[in-house]
């Protein structure tokens, strides 16, 4: 049979030499990357014996970028280093965010798109941003490098970290939460989370526009929050519980004073009467602990008008349950739980380790008593924070609380960029609470955000 109709494929250019060259090329690209590797370690230690610690750390941090970029320059030339200006300059960065700063974590901190930073020891760091959580190229040299970073961070408000003592909560001076673990407990090196503080004020409206809430619920917060009823905000870690806590103090009047509690102080409160209060850690003999609990007990006597919590953890519940119930109306605070009922579990459970002879339905009345409303806020798998419930609490009835879901949040399927779309069922019942409503002249307001829904 001929070959007719099929064509004989022409032979094409020699392959070899190209894939040499290129092989080449690589194995040049790589070397050069390893020696300017090798000169910026050599770099680096000549600075770091050159330079007097004691009188960097007084420099302000203009100035101190200058003299390292000098510094840098002049060691170069004198030993005949070769690395560009750029290169040089970098370093010199990364010199000062060490000497007095961060070190390769600032250019992380100073990135307003990133909202947790996570490093899991030297060379895996892990950053939360827009929702998700992604590998960051930034890495640390080695674990020594991090223990001197946290040791920083520790030493900045007060507190010490190393093996004896390898858990610290501890803040930045931008008010960014910091949490650390040292080895023996952390096995691949010390590790740090820090939950930055957010530079740019949120409020319902912002709320409203990520897609957190729709209108008409954040119209019923806000009345919550302007008539005094005292909130508590459930959600896991990192869901937005500190964030909304913020975003309904805004509404606390300015004449009002305000006692916050907290373990590591991340409230951003705007009144002009607010007195914050912060735990303190023991001493290395084991003494001088100032917990929740006993932050709540002395607020109680600092004539408040509002105590809020930043979040509630232990026994210090109790005390909270009953400043709720002793005229300090409008307090909030944040829980960790799955649901709002749950949340009312989690609130008996922490009474209980403060009070173990109070029987359960004395818990449950005072829970009743002090709580109006539950609010369930979720980090969904959209990357998204969303309320997904308002809960009241309407009343005692035998043994079970009884509550009543105001609003709830419906699943309804996800967009083509996988965004998870949904809505809200509401209740349009009088809820239990308004006498309240009526007192501050909020009732209609509060039919209308309901009927808008």
């Amino acid at each position: 049979m001929s070959g007719f109709g099929r064509r004989t494929p022409s032979p094409g250019p020699a392959a070899g030499p190209v894939a040499a060259d290129d092989a080449a090329a690589a194995a040049a690209a790589a070397l050069a990357r390893v020696e300017t590797e090798s000169a910026r370690v050599r770099l680096r230690q000549l600075c770091l014996a050159d330079v007097d610690p004691s009188a960097i750390a007084e420099l302000p941090a203009d100035r101190l970028a200058v003299e390292m970029s000098r510094i840098v320059g002049e060691l170069a030339d004198r030993e005949r280093i070769r690395l560009s200006g750029a290169e040089q300059r970098t370093l010199a960065e990364e010199l000062a965010h060490d000497m007095v700063g961060f070190g390769p974590l600032a250019p992380l901190l100073d990135d307003d798109t990133i909202t947790d930073i996570m490093v899991n020891g030297h060379a895996r760091i892990f950053v939360e941003q827009r929702g998700k959580i992604t590998l960051s190229p930034v890495t640390f040299r080695d674990n020594a490098h991090v223990a001197t970073i946290a040791q920083r961070i520790a030493t900045g408000v007060g507190r010490r970290v190393d093996e004896s003592s390898p858990l610290v909560d501890a803040r930045l001076p931008d008010g960014s939460r910091v949490n650390i673990v040292f080895p023996p407990l952390a096995l691949d090196g010390p590790c740090l989370s820090i939950r930055k503080f957010a530079r740019r004020r949120i409020g319902f409206p912002q709320l409203v526009e990520n897609g957190s809430m729709c209108a008409p619920l954040a119209r019923c917060l806000e009345i919550a929050a302007r008539c005094r009823l005292n909130v508590l905000i459930s959600g896991g870690t990192g869901s937005g519980k500190t964030t909304l806590l913020n975003a309904m103090s805004r509404l606390i009047d300015h004449g009002e004073r305000v006692v916050t509690v907290e373990d590591a102080a991340e409230l951003q409160l705007q009144q002009p009467h607010v007195v914050r209060l912060e735990t303190r850690p023991a001493n290395l003999e084991g003494k001088g602990e100032i917990t929740q609990r006993d932050l709540v007990r002395n607020a109680l006597r600092m004539r408040p008008d509002r105590i809020i919590i930043g979040e509630c953890r232990g026994g210090e519940a109790l005390d909270m349950l009953q400043a709720m119930n002793t005229g300090h109306d409008g307090s909030m605070s944040t829980i960790h739980a799955n649901t709002t009922r749950d949340a009312l579990t989690r609130v008996e459970n922490m009474v209980l380790m403060g009070a173990v002879n109070l029987p359960v339905r004395a818990i449950r009345t005072q829970i009743v008593s002090a709580l109006d409303l539950i609010v369930q806020v979720e980090r969904m798998r959209d990357g998204r924070r969303r309320i997904t419930q308002l809960s009241e609490v309407v009343g005692l009835e035998g043994e079970v609380v009884i509550m009543n879901d105001l609003f709830g949040f419906e699943y309804e399927g996800e967009e083509a960029d996988g965004t998870i779309r949904g809505s809200y069922r509401t209740s349009r019942g009088r809820p239990a609470f308004a006498p309240r409503l009526a007192y501050f002249g909020l009732e209609t307001a509060w039919g209308e955000a309901l009927a808008a829904a």
